[in-house]
């Protein structure tokens, strides 16, 4: 089986916005692709601790002895060995939850997701032919007056890039706050996005 690894970042649980889209199009993607096994990593029920100065500390002096097969480095080879990866993350503050900074500090070791060449080039190291972030959001930044306040889905792309992760995908319902707008109608019309997306990804 292919692995694919779905990244819930949803903090609201099952009363999230986004991990409803999210589950949509999993439902529909495994329907699609039976022989594939959907792995779920739920950042809130199983918390990493931030980079604190011990936990930094512990990683660098693991990583300085060759240690890379320790249990810290678990989520990071996981990462890297995924054939696919959803990441579903609400919009906050112009970027994600800290829970998703914090788990993406954690993956990101060299030699493991990313490394150099002989030449000092960074080169990635991940398996994963793409990744997909699903996303929702209050108001609608994809527009070109507010495009550039998107923090979030620039800074996972620009990861892909870093870890080798080839085709960086978004899927993204916006406007949700919007009192002049119907929210549901928009989820519903990005479900239906999610459908086509689950026949391509």
């Amino acid at each position: 089986m292919e692995p694919i690894l779905f990244v819930n970042a949803c903090v609201r649980g099952e009363q999230s916005r986004t991990l409803r889209l999210a589950r949509h199009f999993l439902k529909t993607y495994a329907a699609l692709h039976p022989d594939e096994e959907i792995y779920e990593r739920d950042l809130c029920a199983r918390r990493l601790e931030p980079q604190y100065p011990e936990v930094l500390a512990e990683r660098d002096r693991l990583w300085e002895a060759g240690k890379l097969s320790d249990p810290l480095f678990d989520e990071a080879h996981r990462f890297a060995e995924a054939h696919k990866i959803v990441v579903a993350a609400p919009f906050w503050d112009l970027n994600y939850p800290a829970i998703l900074k914090i788990y993406l500090e954690r993956i990101s070791v060299c030699d493991i997701t990313f490394g150099y060449d002989d030449a000092g080039r960074m080169k990635g190291l991940c398996q994963a032919g793409g990744l997909l972030l699903i996303t929702t959001r209050g108001g609608d930044f994809s527009l070109p007056g507010s495009s550039w306040m998107e923090m979030g889905a620039r800074h996972l792309e620009a990861l892909c890039a870093m870890y080798g992760i080839g085709r960086f995908h978004l899927l993204a319902a916006e406007g949700l706050d919007d009192i002049n707008l119907d929210a549901e109608a928009l989820l519903h019309a990005a479900m239906e996005r999610a459908d086509a997306l689950a026949c391509q990804f």
